[in-house]
């Protein structure tokens, strides 16, 4: 599964670890993360995140 980079902070999601904070269990593909998640470090919404290459 691809990680994906906030392009606000530079917060990085990698689904091995998912955001268990905010309700994201691991495994959870980014795609698979409801639309209204935010970043856990700067709250920029779920659009504003790239995928690493």
């Amino acid at each position: 599964m691809e990680k994906w980079e906030c392009s606000a902070c530079g917060y990085v999601y990698d689904p091995a670890l998912g955001d268990p904070d905010n309700g994201i269990t691991p495994g959870t593909a980014f795609e698979d993360i409801p639309d209204d998640w935010v970043c856990p470090e700067c709250g920029a919404d779920k659009d504003m995140f790239e995928k690493l290459e």
